[in-house]
């Protein structure tokens, strides 16, 4: 039986979308699909793609997350997966150059390889190669699989 979904799309918010699109596409080698901007040319949102999947943004002003109480995004990781995570992470390490510290990617116990960069509206991007279905749990720790 179809659960019906046909997808899922991060919509993330920043205070200018502008810059945020251009980051995006510089920085991550994200692909532009479609961009809406205003009378004066400032993005209010656009769709870009990380290989198929589909990635919304949005522009919310400067006074955004003040107004909903917080600093800026909460709780937001995207991760999006890659082919090689060495190779992607040196094409970010050099689009970035010294704009920011980045940390190599590293080995995880759940059969990844994986590196993390905060973008410049402060949402945590993690691209990840799934280097093995094997996973080292620590002692007591289960993996608990549903047949669905």
């Amino acid at each position: 039986m179809s659960s019906g979904y046909r997808g899922l799309a991060p919509y993330l918010y920043y205070a200018d979308a502008t810059a945020a699109l251009a980051w995006l596409t510089r920085t991550f080698g994200f692909t532009e699909e479609v961009r809406f901007c205003d009378a004066a040319g400032e993005v209010f949102q656009a769709t870009l793609r990380a290989g198929e999947a589909p990635i919304q943004i949005a522009g919310v002003g400067p006074g955004y997350w003040q107004a909903k109480g917080v600093d800026g995004p909460v709780g937001q990781l995207n991760i999006v997966y890659v082919d090689d995570v060495d190779e992607h992470y040196e094409r970010t390490s050099a689009a970035l150059g010294d704009e920011c510290e980045l940390d190599p990617p590293q080995d995880q116990p759940y059969g990844a390889r994986v590196y993390t960069v905060a973008d410049l509206g402060g949402n945590s991007w993690t691209f990840w190669q799934q280097t093995s279905e094997t996973v080292e749990l620590p002692p007591g720790w289960q993996a608990i699989r549903t047949d669905g």
